[in-house]
């Protein structure tokens, strides 16, 4: 076919011009015509073009969800051979009760996860897979104290202008709690019809957390403060509300502290981002014992700690579960940030200073490696140093309340002579202690680290020592005690999600029970663009109306309206 066939044949179709009418076209309205074609045929070719990115962009979503889909699939079918499928007893009996309620948990994490990667892709799948692993619903005791929660609607006119008459109601019941106390919310939700046109309306079911779950925010909270600020293993609790009259299965709250763990990440990390937003960090690690899911033994993971300074306006502190201590873990946690790093004297940070960032020195740590000298053989030189050492801290509870500038300004004046005098002490008496002595140790300790050791001096912001941290850290120390182990890297993981937003509750003034309860109560609606709202320093509790519940409600009363 000849180019001015293939051009007639296009601008039949697209403009409708028979052959005859082109024939007879001057050359003005040919290149009319021929400009018109162009862009039609540009237009095109951009559709086209545009259609082919969405498609491959739908194309790798769909190959990163359906990877994503499998990787979580793999990990739970492990996990349940690790909860079900074992062939021998490595643990006792208290270790094996911690092991498998961390699995559970993991579970039901993953389980969320899966609904979330699904649902965008096959909303009725998600939905069928969430109904086939509904747990059966633990019946209520009888006993307990109710009280009515009334969801109606806000109009009661139908559209064709009639009045509706309330006909029924449906009524769930959610197991509640406050501290030492099981109550039950009685969540009652009126029909109405039209008594013309037969159109039935009802509230709609509150968003909630868990989906269909018998626990109420009040209860979930208490779980995971238990469980995450009290230190208590489920199986613990679960004796505890045993003996209160309410039996609630380990693997049920297991359940619940999985799915609550993977809905509150999105403020840990939000927290996090804000964090990092600070010029001076204190940074701490300790270790914790973890087991891995199908192996024997345990071994040492570490969950680490970060916080802002002690002096900052911002009371936060985030922690952070890895499987091990080398400096990369520290490094991936950063990222690209560049400011002041207060640590104690661990090479894993060593790498960070090489980076760009910062070294503060931990002044209780030098102090530290003197105390156990003088603890140990009365040493005098110990001594010495605690009392000078001794002195810094005088002024440091004598500007503790003071301004960054001022408290710069007193250090300045009191605390950089004493500075420079203590380094030429130290100095001497290396020059007189034996090399490979513990005295030799304790000041070179010192004495390498002194240009960390001294930049406390020149900033107001910041703190002589890492203790502010230290003691935020303890929590960990003491939970484990109670833990024996963390029973994944997820449970560890999970664990350091909540014990950042529990401790970062208390630090704000919170209690933390008070605090969860209420995010909880409003993640299920709350737009993700204020999340900033949610965080434990910005956080105000939500006044409830009164009117939306009623201790005792007559029913009588309800349908007569």
């Amino acid at each position: 076919m000849s180019s001015f066939h293939l051009v007639t044949a296009c601008v039949t179709i697209r403009f409708m011009v028979t052959e005859q009418q082109l024939q007879s076209m001057n050359e003005t309205a040919l290149r009319s015509l021929a400009r018109q074609l162009m862009s039609t045929v540009g237009e095109q070719t951009q559709v086209i073009e545009n259609t082919q990115q969405v498609l491959e962009s739908k194309a790798k979503e769909l190959a990163h969800k359906e990877a994503l889909i499998a990787k979580l699939t793999f990990e739970m079918a492990t996990l349940r051979r690790a909860r079900y499928g074992r062939t021998a007893e490595t643990l006792n009996r208290e270790q094996r009760t911690l092991f498998d309620e961390a699995i559970d948990e993991d579970l039901a994490a993953l389980e969320v996860q899966l609904d979330t990667a699904a649902a965008p892709t096959d909303p009725n799948a998600a939905k069928s897979n969430r109904q086939r692993r509904q747990p059966k619903r633990a019946q209520i005791p009888a006993d307990l104290p109710r009280t009515d929660v009334l969801h109606e609607p806000e109009n009661t006119v139908c559209q064709c202008g009639c009045q509706l008459k309330r006909v029924g109601e449906d009524v769930s019941e959610k197991l509640d709690y406050t501290p030492g106390i099981f109550t039950v919310e009685r969540h009652v939700r009126g029909k109405w019809a039209c008594a013309c046109c037969e159109t039935i309306i009802q509230a709609p079911v509150p968003a909630h957390v868990i989906d269909k779950g018998l626990p109420t925010t009040g209860l979930l909270s208490q779980v995971l403060v238990a469980k995450y600020a009290d230190h208590l293993p489920l199986y613990r609790l679960e004796g505890i509300f045993g003996r209160s009259g309410v039996p609630i299965a380990r693997s049920t709250m297991a359940d619940w502290v999985g799915a609550c763990g993977e809905q509150l990440r999105p403020l840990v990390e939000r927290l996090r981002e804000i964090v990092l937003t600070k010029e001076i960090l204190h940074a701490d690690e300790t270790p914790v014992t973890t087991l891995k899911p199908g192996l024997k033994g345990t071994h040492r993971a570490y969950l680490w700690a970060y916080s802002p300074s002690k002096y900052d306006d911002l009371k936060a502190v985030i922690y952070d579960f890895a499987k091990g201590r080398s400096g990369q873990h520290a490094s991936d946690f950063l990222g690209n940030w560049k400011g002041s790093l207060l640590v104690d004297d661990f090479s894993g940070y060593k790498a960070l200073f090489r980076q760009g960032i910062t070294e503060l020195g931990c002044m209780a740590h030098a102090r530290r490696k003197f105390f156990d000298l003088h603890q140990a053989n009365q040493s005098e030189v110990a001594a010495q140093a605690l009392v000078i050492i001794g002195r810094l801290y005088d002024i440091e509870r004598e500007a503790g309340d003071m301004s960054p500038d001022d408290r710069w300004r007193i250090r300045q004046q009191k605390a950089k002579p004493i500075m420079a005098s203590y380094k030429e002490w130290l100095i001497l008496q290396r020059e007189r202690a034996s090399t490979g002595t513990a005295i030799a140790k304790a000041l070179d300790y010192s004495l390498k680290r002194w240009a960390a050791l001294e930049r406390y001096l020149d900033d107001g912001r910041i703190p002589i020592d890492n203790n502010y941290l230290e003691d935020k850290i303890r929590p960990i120390a003491q939970g484990r005690k109670s833990w024996l182990f963390a029973g994944s890297l997820r449970a560890g993981d999970r664990a350091a999600a909540v014990m950042t937003l529990v401790q970062s509750a208390k630090l704000n003034g919170h209690d933390p029970h008070a605090y969860l309860k209420d995010i909880l109560d409003r993640l299920p609606t709350h737009p993700n663009s204020r999340i900033d709202e949610l965080l434990p320093h910005i956080w105000q509790p939500q006044v409830i109306e009164s009117a939306n519940t009623s201790a005792e409600t007559d029913a009588s009363e309800r349908t007569a309206a």
